[in-house]
């Protein structure tokens, strides 16, 4: 007898994973790359630190200029302590914080408003665009002197150097945004009846509006820096201030300390931006690098 040939198994159907597994998975996959980043943050500052320290206990860093985190957070302690030379650490916190802020809004508004109008309104663009690439030519850091000189030393002084610095950056996105509107949807609004100062409220602002939230985070930067080089330039209170100070006592200690107060100041407001811009551009999808 011939054997029969035996017919091979048929594979079993592998199984669908359902809707809710296939989220699962994502959040893992999310929150273990969430969990990498943070890990490799938290070990390149350790190991910076770690490096910076050694070399100055070793004398391969002369502490004398560069400092040393031991000694920087020594100098962080006695001024949360004891205070400063100027008065308060706080004091000078919220002196720096309350002009970077003021010349923040004002530039930021002052930057929207006139790109918005340039934007939609070639003839002023026209007009306007020589002056404007003129005054943005100077060297804003250089105003300082003149705001010092006409303003005096007090606040005005620092928060118009801040509006000066925030201003251009906020305005050229602006212009941007408002020129790169979609044109359809511009002609459609007119087709339908809607008046220039609708189109603009509803068509033109909308579509620019990640141009400008673009333009926040970093001129908040700037805002900043406008305010400590007017406080580093002449002032009676600030971070500014604390910084020309521990320059003149040869104190690297109190520079880097300061500059690290005026970085956990940028980062906290970059933060609270970001939740006002998250909470006013909810329709804008989620980019592809947060998607994975």
């Amino acid at each position: 007898m011939t054997a029969q040939p035996v017919a091979a198994a048929a594979p079993a159907p592998r199984a669908i994973p359902s809707e809710a597994e296939i989220e699962a998975k994502a959040r893992a996959r999310i929150k273990a790359r969430r969990t990498l980043v943070i890990t490799l943050r938290i070990a390149i500052l350790v190991a910076v630190l770690g490096f910076w320290e050694i070399g100055a206990e070793t004398g391969f860093i002369d502490p004398f200029f560069f400092a040393s985190p031991s000694g920087i957070a020594d100098q962080i302690w006695i001024w949360i302590t004891e205070g400063t030379s100027q008065g308060p650490l706080w004091t000078q916190i919220v002196v720096t914080l309350e002009e970077t802020v003021l010349g923040f809004i004002i530039g930021a508004v002052g930057g929207v408003v006139c790109g918005i109008l340039l934007g939609r309104n070639k003839l002023l663009a026209d007009v306007f665009s020589i002056y404007i690439k003129i005054a943005n030519s100077i060297p804003r850091v250089v105003l300082g002197s003149i705001f010092i000189i006409a303003l005096g030393l007090g606040m005005p002084s620092k928060v118009a150097l801040a509006v000066v610095m925030v201003f251009f950056v906020v305005f050229a996105n602006a212009f941007q945004g408002v020129r790169e509107a979609d044109r359809a949807m511009i002609a459609n609004a007119q087709i339908l009846g809607a008046s220039p100062f609708k189109i603009t409220t509803t068509v033109i602002i909308p579509s620019a509006m990640s141009w400008i939230l673009a333009s926040l985070h970093v001129s908040f930067g700037f805002a900043l820096v406008g305010a400590v080089v007017g406080e580093f330039l002449g002032a009676k209170q600030g971070v500014g201030l604390l910084i020309a100070t521990a320059q003149g006592a040869f104190n690297a200690n109190g520079v880097f300390a300061a500059m690290i107060i005026l970085a956990v100041l940028a980062l906290v407001m970059e933060f609270l931006i970001t939740l006002v811009e998250n909470r006013l551009v909810k329709w804008r999808p989620v980019p592809f690098h947060e998607q994975n």
